[in-house]
């Protein structure tokens, strides 16, 4: 188990890592979601070793391993920016820390074919990192992880650089493979899609802080946070700020009232609220009888062929509704939108959510 307790980092007066307490279990997927920017690297690289933390502790198994230097930590890690040795082949590559390890040649062997099998490598193994693609550099970085079998494996974005196919397999592989192994392992996104595609256990990071951590799903389904579900929505999260005045609901800066929301949140304390709709939960007509209404100006359309991104202005606020197929919207022009009340989600003065009278299901 790797413990992380009130973990700080500050570098030339600002901070990069802000008070990160987690505890991440042997066996599991734990992954770290955010922006760019957010830490996600810099708290793998305190994790590893190849920083020290300016304040907190981090502990494998119940020890500290604060001031361990990283070659005497069982540690791999993978970046989206592969590294691949030039000068040796790709089976050399991969069995590097085999052969610092000093395993027998038939060990060696077995673990870089066994890898090769799964990344598909075994028609390169005899090549150079020179004459390979990036994809298939990242492959041999991955395999790399894979043989060195490691009690902590961090993948920074690992297979951002990979053709869609590969992706999509090696996302089903991987956290498998890994977890055979029995490590702790722990994987850096951008993309809410490939966290919910991995499942898991997510940490949402934003500014070098922990904003949420639980499993993958139910964070996306129930965000407790704002941040959460902005790191969850892409496009991003549709936001308006409300006013609350006597039960009734309104636009902050236009004051102009939003009929239903009364009765799907009951009683609220007044003051102002932020109310988020995520794109791909509006539509262009209603899903229920109780479907609420925002009528908007269209600014932009973009078409993907089996989608559609309608950008829209809805009281000041940039909004955005992804539809399914081709919708040309003309710019400009009024449009209703249409959204289930058990897709929406109201937060406080603190960003926090916000109950539904009725349990969210």
């Amino acid at each position: 188990m790797l413990e992380l307790q009130n973990v700080s980092l500050r570098v030339q007066g600002q901070s990069h890592i802000d008070e990160v307490s987690l505890q991440l279990d042997r066996g599991h997927l734990n992954l770290l979601l955010g922006p760019t920017l957010s830490g996600k690297t810099t708290l793998m690289r305190l994790m590893a070793g190849l920083e020290r933390p300016g304040s907190g502790d981090i502990l494998v198994d119940g020890v500290s391993v604060v001031g361990t230097p990283v070659q005497k930590r069982n540690v791999a890690m993978v970046y989206q920016q592969f590294i691949n040795y030039p000068t040796l082949t790709v089976f050399e590559n991969i069995a590097s820390p085999l052969r610092v390890a000093r395993l027998n040649a038939a060990e060696v062997a077995a673990r870089v074919q066994q890898a090769a099998d799964v990344l598909q490598l075994n028609d390169l193994l005899a090549r150079f990192p020179g004459e390979l693609s990036g994809g298939q550099q990242q492959r041999v970085a991955l395999a790399r992880a894979l043989v060195k079998q490691a009690d902590l494996v961090l993948l920074d974005e690992p297979l951002a650089n990979l053709d869609y196919k590969l992706r999509e397999e090696l996302r089903s592989e991987l956290p498998a493979l890994f977890a055979d192994q029995g490590v702790t392992l722990v994987y850096a996104t951008t993309e809410p899609a490939e966290a919910l595609a991995l499942g898991g256990m997510t940490a949402c990071l934003h500014e070098g802080r922990v904003i949420e951590y639980g499993p993958t799903l139910e964070l996306f389904k129930n965000p407790a946070r704002l941040q959460t579900a902005r790191s969850f929505s892409d496009p991003p999260l549709n936001v308006m700020q409300l006013g609350v005045r006597n039960q009734t609901f309104h636009e902050l800066l236009s004051n102009v009232p939003i009929d239903g929301l009364s009765q799907i949140y009951g009683t609220v304390t007044d003051g102002a609220y932020h109310l988020a709709i995520r794109p791909h939960h509006m539509n262009l007509q209603p899903v229920s009888d109780n479907s609420l209404k925002f009528t908007g100006t269209t600014t932009v359309t973009e078409l993907t062929g089996s989608e559609s991104y309608i950008h829209f202005d809805y009281g000041g606020n940039p909004w955005v509704a992804l539809v399914h197929g081709i919708v040309a919207a003309e710019s400009g022009k009024e449009m209703d939108f249409y959204v289930d009340p058990d897709n929406l989600f109201l937060f406080d003065v603190e960003q926090t959510l916000v109950p539904m009278a009725n349990t969210r299901s």
